[in-house]
């Protein structure tokens, strides 16, 4: 069954009451899991974000260990799980006080092997976005990682998306090196490329998610709402029905057709 991520990542901007709304509406709305993001400002090594208004964001929007402790104890008290990507070893290491069954390691970490194999030892399952990274680096990412241990998800880094680049089929691709199981990180507005992307049979689905486009932050403003949240949980469920497989043969409700309609005219 493909688990939905609602990915509020930093639109909390901070504000503990605002992020746990999120998390409460999430949940309405038929996610599996709220995740978020670790990191340290204090490690932040100086870049564009210095000038375009997102380390004022990283200062903000920066969890340390008790928030996460707070956001985990809400997930567990609404029922839904909780998850964070990791940006480097020692927010893994933050992380692993928290929660030790599920890690995402975000596209720009995607050929951090020194990360990966820390969270390979530290984590149960590793989600690991692919997006800035060739095939042959992916392949070499998870050479030493076990099936069952991680998740490739097929991701385009551009925000937002155009549907135009979103290359669904490379789902398929990643399946090969997944050993039969791969997921999408959705960076379109709306919902529709999550919904297409059933048809490969992903086992997990990430979207950003909001509960209003018009709060401060930059991934406000494209993420999805709780109305399409839930319209895209409603999707996976009817997805789930219509691709369970009951093999090749005629199914028992067709018997009567069979038996008694076949042949019924004449010549």
């Amino acid at each position: 069954m493909t688990k939905l991520i609602a990915e509020i990542g930093w639109n909390h901007m901070g504000d503990m009451t605002l992020a746990k709304d999120m998390i409460w509406a999430a949940k309405e709305s038929g996610a599996d899991f709220a995740k978020f993001q670790t990191w340290s400002v204090d490690r932040l090594k100086p870049g564009v974000w210095d000038t375009d208004g997102r380390r004022q964001i990283y200062e903000n929007a920066e969890l340390d260990l008790d928030k996460h402790f707070d956001l985990k104890n809400y997930c567990d008290e609404v029922g839904i799980g909780f998850m964070s990507s990791v940006f480097s070893i020692e927010d893994a290491k933050l992380l692993k006080n928290v929660v030790t069954d599920y890690v995402k390691i975000p596209s720009f970490e995607s050929r951090n092997s020194k990360l990966i194999s820390y969270c390979k030892d530290n984590f149960d399952k590793l989600l690991i976005s692919t997006g800035t990274s060739s095939w042959n680096e992916v392949r070499e990412s998870v050479r030493h990682l076990s099936c069952g241990k991680f998740v490739l998800l097929h991701c385009v880094s551009s925000y937002p998306c155009n549907l135009d680049i979103v290359n669904l089929p490379r789902i398929d691709s990643l399946k090969n090196i997944g050993c039969g199981i791969a997921g999408y990180s959705d960076h379109t507005q709306g919902i529709e490329a999550s919904v297409l992307s059933l048809g490969y049979g992903v086992d997990y689905i990430e979207k950003h998610f909001t509960i209003d486009n018009d709060l401060p932050g930059r991934d406000n403003k494209f993420a999805i709402l709780p109305k399409d949240m839930k319209r895209l949980s409603e999707y996976i469920k009817i997805s789930n029905k219509v691709m369970d497989s009951k093999g090749s043969d005629f199914q028992e409700c067709e018997l009567d057709s069979r038996n008694n309609y076949t042949g019924r005219f004449n010549g």
